[in-house]
């Protein structure tokens, strides 16, 4: 499970990009509700934002392992989830137009993203669905030249500042056939003077906005609906075990970060005439993290793997998204309590990391659901839910 050569060099190209975005930067976009253009650009420039989409398409060809070693890094180099949420959904989001989209789609659409001159976000969860992907009810309707869509969608990140929008909507009644048919997908502009885009206030990751959609007739052109009309949840299952793997290589990095800074406090820092680092208190705690997350950067790499290679890889993208998540959020909790007060306090950016750590634990499924998930497929339990 080591990594290659290949492997080590996007690592340490990745870090020597980041070492221009210091946490203090950081911390500035997350004050400032401002989204990290510098960052994104940067990434684009070094051509990072391709990694995954085909050579053919002006990007690199590779696959979800050095996507994952890549968001790993970001995330590490202490732009936590502020730096990854700014290009994940680039990253891996437009794999079912790869997969599915005709020749004149991906041309269209593929280029823009990698070169960074268009961001896209992702248009699924429902105030009413939550994870019941089945049970949307934002519909599009045909009209003459194209879809007419109403209807309306929560925690879309990047929307203020997307061009584009991956957009799953009912094209058919859920009671006709199978729940999961009548779900459609669609890859086009969004175009915020015809839709209603309005922030939403929340804990962490302020850098990158999170967003409330209202469609109310809103025109799609026929050509962005993405491969055979019906066949939409078919279609996102292609990016949804690569989110997964790349939100957990995310929280990976991120409690890596957090446990670096632990460290260097617990060295630096003299109680009682000795460093705390001597404490066992101190120590235990943050042995127990480096483990946690050494054991869930295997299972991100098992995934990942599994993933490139093209083998069922499902129950190992859940448990490294469970696993990283746990341990992302434990050390990010110890790493405030080893600094004391001062843990609290936003110049040792801790703090900022525990409100971050929370995204990659609730999102994008639960770890009450991916426990459910891994009962069944893994041990042949009863489905639950």
């Amino acid at each position: 499970m080591e990594l290659t050569e290949d492997l080590l060099a996007i690592r340490e190209g990745i870090a020597a990009l980041c070492a221009d975005f210091p946490d203090e930067w950081w911390q500035a976009q997350d004050s400032a509700h401002k989204f990290p253009h510098l960052f994104y650009d940067a990434i684009a420039k070094a051509g990072f934002l391709g990694i995954c989409v085909p050579e053919e398409f002006g990007g690199s060809g590779l696959g979800i392992t050095e996507a994952a070693v890549m968001m790993e890094a970001i995330s590490g180099s202490g732009a936590g989830l502020s730096g990854a949420s700014a290009i994940h959904m680039n990253i891996f989001g437009l794999n079912p137009v790869i997969v599915f989209g005709n020749q004149a789609q991906k041309e269209r659409a593929l280029p823009p993203l990698v070169a960074g001159r268009e961001k896209a976000c992702f248009g699924v969860t429902e105030p009413g669905s939550g994870l019941d992907t089945t049970r949307l009810t934002t519909r599009a309707e045909r009209v003459e030249g194209g879809w007419s869509v109403t209807g309306q969608k929560i925690w879309i990140s990047t929307a203020q500042v997307a061009d584009r929008i991956l957009l799953l909507a009912r094209t058919a009644p859920r009671d006709e056939g199978k729940p999961t048919h009548g779900l459609s997908l669609f890859y086009t502009a969004l175009d915020r003077s015809r839709c209603s885009v309005r922030e939403i206030e929340k804990m962490g990751r302020a850098a990158v906005d999170s967003n409330e959609i209202f469609f109310d007739g809103y025109a799609i052109p026929a050509e962005d609906l993405v491969g055979a009309e019906g066949q939409g949840f078919r279609q996102i299952l292609h990016g949804l075990n690569p989110e997964r793997i790349l939100i957990a290589a995310e929280a990976v990095g991120l409690g890596r970060a957090a446990l670096r800074r632990a460290t260097a406090y617990a060295k630096e820092r003299v109680v009682f005439g000795r460093p705390i680092g001597m404490n066992q208190s101190i120590q235990h705690p943050l042995a127990e993290d480096w483990m946690a997350l050494e054991a869930a950067w295997l299972m991100v790499l098992h995934a990942a793997r599994l993933y490139d290679a093209g083998r069922p890889c499902g129950v190992e993208a859940n448990a490294a998204k469970y696993l990283a998540a746990e341990a992302a959020t434990k050390t990010c909790r110890d790493a405030i309590a080893t600094h004391g007060g001062m843990g609290y306090a936003r110049e040792y950016h801790v703090e900022r990391y525990l409100r971050e750590a929370m995204i990659p634990w609730l999102a994008p499924v639960s770890p009450n659901l991916i426990l459910c998930h891994v009962a069944e497929k893994a041990l042949g339990l009863p489905r639950s839910y």
